[in-house]
């Protein structure tokens, strides 16, 4: 990863833990069972690059561009993704703990969440427009001010949404999440 540029490669098995690397571009790169975490990655750009396996947790990525870019089976603990450059954002999760990140007034429209761990991340004011919540639990996440038209929820769960302080005309919810938009009502469902 010395080099500023790399295409087409296969990073397996990098320990990089708590290292920084800067001004460096990604594109159709593959990132296997690598850790990361606790390192800067700032000012990088990376492109069509999947990240299979890797622990990322506590990522700093000040000025990072991540434009379609995907994990699966990652920890991602605590990364702020709002601190991402907000050009071509665009990112996919699947079976990854992505539990305590931010992505506070990131537009995310159409972002896949699939078989993820969202407990404690922060949406506020995010664009989530047409994501998918597919089996993700969302214990204690935050939604403020979050524009969620046409997201789909349906098999979500431990999700608490206002739809006073929400946009989410259109959005999908299952029958028993329904209870999850009256949680500041104080009411019992029974």
């Amino acid at each position: 990863m010395d080099s500023g540029t790399h295409e087409n490669k296969t990073f397996e098995k990098i320990v990089y833990s708590g290292k920084e690397i800067r001004n460096r571009e990604f594109e159709q790169c593959i990132f296997k069972d690598c850790d990361l975490s606790d390192s800067t990655f700032a000012h990088n750009r990376f492109t069509d690059c999947t990240f299979i396996g890797c622990n990322l947790s506590m990522m700093k990525l000040s000025g990072t561009s991540l434009r379609d870019v995907t994990f699966k089976h990652c920890k991602l603990l605590g990364i702020n993704f709002s601190e991402c450059e907000d050009f071509l954002f665009h990112v996919g999760f699947e079976n990854c703990i992505l539990d305590y990140a931010s992505f506070t007034r990131k537009k995310m429209t159409k972002t896949k969440f699939i078989h993820t761990s969202l407990k404690q991340v922060a949406f506020a004011n995010a664009n989530l427009a047409n994501a998918v919540f597919d089996d993700c639990d969302l214990a204690d996440a935050v939604f403020n001010a979050t524009d969620l038209k046409e997201a789909d929820f349906r098999t979500a769960n431990n999700y608490i949404i206002d739809p006073e302080l929400n946009n989410i005309k259109k959005a999908k919810f299952s029958l028993h999440g329904v209870v999850g938009l009256l949680a500041k009502y104080a009411i019992r469902i029974e």
